[in-house]
């Protein structure tokens, strides 16, 4: 039977109406978004429809996840959103829908069709004003966060709330990391989504070279957070770490290593992996398969091949190793003798490709023990009361 796909990211709009400096998808290293056509076709919705079907049908399940994705999905417009939603439901009743947003388009016919259609939506927004307009802008440099703000405002009402599934903030540690924390809890937000900016050994990440940079930011989240028990709002990486450490699955596939069975479509019908991978090479997320001509099963097969949910030879030895899985994939990467050219530490005898620690290995290492020690001094704590 294989392995049944938990969640389906489906690309309906290939372009952003934000032109973020950090973006993976069109400022880094895969250009493939340029031969994308702007908005997935009817025609490939219908395959992609018959491809939900077939794959609940061998697998015996009633529903699985689908992410409107983008680009910008909103773009689409109303109709081509309502089309793709209503034909994805026709073919598979138990559909769940989500969408990952940057809320500026959100209005009243929008919110009418999230709760026809039930879907699930995540705003990207990094916390106050000058955190968000510091990446998040207009091609024209014009920031972007009071639209946005507008938006999530519309989700924050009362009626509102069963469509609102949270934010996704992406880490700049020259953002003061309890003020980016105040700043999203205003939104009230359901769920935290906290996002390291993709890099890798070739192409680093912002401020790499200062040492546990990220792990000293996301510790002052973490305190504040779990300070706060029982915490406002869920963050996913937390309580997937601690998951982990009771031998619980995860929640991300930046934690645990785990093959989690998520497949991504974009706007041609083409299966990708991750988006992550566009930070790789060009091309390094493609797959060579066609929603037209290859179910999902054979995705899945294919990504057990290319990309096995496997520890880096060079962190077996770590003691975090079973909490931290390797980290992101796309973490992982150096092209031939590309952590030397970076001015980085090579990150393992065999460093070209994806057998290495994540870039982020130390700042990993580093959350990880702490929440663990925070967690272990809670437990002691209640054993003796």
């Amino acid at each position: 039977m294989g392995t049944p796909m938990r969640q389906l990211i489906l690309k309906i709009e290939s372009r952003c109406n934000l032109s973020c400096d950090y973006c993976y998808v069109y400022e880094s290293i895969d250009q493939s978004w340029r031969r994308q056509p702007t908005v997935m076709s009817p025609e490939t919705v219908g395959h992609v429809a018959r491809r939900i079907r077939e794959h609940a049908a061998q697998q015996g399940i009633d529903g699985l996840e689908v992410v409107l994705h983008g680009g910008e999905p909103l773009l689409a417009g109303h109709e081509a959103v309502a089309a793709t939603l209503g034909t994805l439901r026709d073919a598979l009743p138990g559909v769940q829908f989500l969408m990952q947003t940057n809320g500026i388009l959100i209005d009243e016919e929008f919110l009418e069709l999230f709760h026809r259609f039930g879907v699930r939506v995540g705003v990207s927004v990094d916390g106050g004003q000058e955190a968000t307009d510091r990446h998040r802008r207009y091609a024209n440099g014009r920031g972007s966060y009071d639209r946005i703000a507008a938006g999530i405002a519309k989700l924050m009402r009362p009626e509102h709330a069963a469509v609102y599934n949270g934010l996704l903030c992406t880490i700049d540690v020259r953002n003061d990391p309890v003020e980016v924390y105040r700043a999203l809890l205003e939104f009230r937000p359901p769920k935290l989504d906290l996002l390291l900016p993709h890099g890798n050994w070739t192409n680093p990440p912002p401020q790499r070279d200062q040492a546990l940079r990220y792990a000293e930011w996301l510790v002052a989240v973490f305190d504040a957070w779990y300070d706060q028990r029982p915490a406002p709002t869920r963050i996913r990486l937390f309580e997937s770490i601690i998951a982990r450490l009771f031998g619980l699955p995860s929640e991300t596939e930046a934690i645990g290593g785990e093959a989690l069975g998520i497949v991504t479509i974009e706007t041609d019908g083409s299966y990708e992996q991750s988006d992550a991978l566009k930070t790789t090479f060009e091309g390094g997320p493609a797959t060579g398969l066609h929603v037209a001509t290859h179910g999902f099963g054979d995705v899945l097969e294919h990504l057990a091949r290319v990309a096995p949910a496997r520890l880096p030879s060079a962190c077996e030895p770590c003691p975090v190793a079973a909490v931290c899985g390797g980290g992101l994939r796309a973490h992982r990467y150096a092209e031939p003798a590309g952590a030397a050219e970076a001015g980085l530490p090579d990150p393992s005898p065999h460093s070209a490709g994806f057998d290495n620690p994540s870039v982020y290995s130390d700042d990993l290492r580093a959350l990880i023990t702490h929440i663990t020690g925070r967690v272990r001094t809670d437990l002691a704590i209640g054993a003796a009361a």
